[in-house]
């Protein structure tokens, strides 16, 4: 089950663990999502929460209603996705990183090392 926090919604956290599986691969463009009723259950919230999620995830073109058969992943979702979560990122989180930065006076240099071993982490994932 998983364990929500207050600063969001239930929906979009939701919302926000199914794009984090088209990320990880662990759903893939065209994979059929759990239905609304599955997913409800596995996560012990109505199903109008997970259908407010779907049409959420659908608006956003992430996922597409199959009339009678159900929600899947569309083809373009991970680079939506990602490009949702880059403008969000450069939005809320990139200034106040920024700021700590310019307030503890880190370096480049100091820095550096850190972005160097990302770029190992995502040499070795490919």
């Amino acid at each position: 089950m998983m364990e929500f926090k207050s600063n969001k919604g239930i929906f979009q956290q939701i919302a926000d663990s199914i794009c984090e599986r088209i990320l990880l691969g662990e759903l893939a463009p065209e994979d059929k999502v759990q239905s609304v009723r599955q997913l409800a259950s596995q996560l012990g919230v109505n199903q109008n929460t997970i259908m407010r999620t779907f049409l959420e995830l659908q608006h956003s073109n992430i996922v597409e209603n199959r009339r009678g058969i159900g929600y899947f992943v569309t083809k373009d979702a991970p680079d939506t996705i990602r490009e949702m979560r880059k403008e969000e990122f450069t939005k809320d989180i990139l200034p106040g990183f920024l700021q700590q930065v310019k307030l503890l006076r880190i370096t480049k240099t100091e820095l550096e090392p850190l972005f160097n071993q990302l770029k190992e982490n995502e040499d070795e994932n490919k």
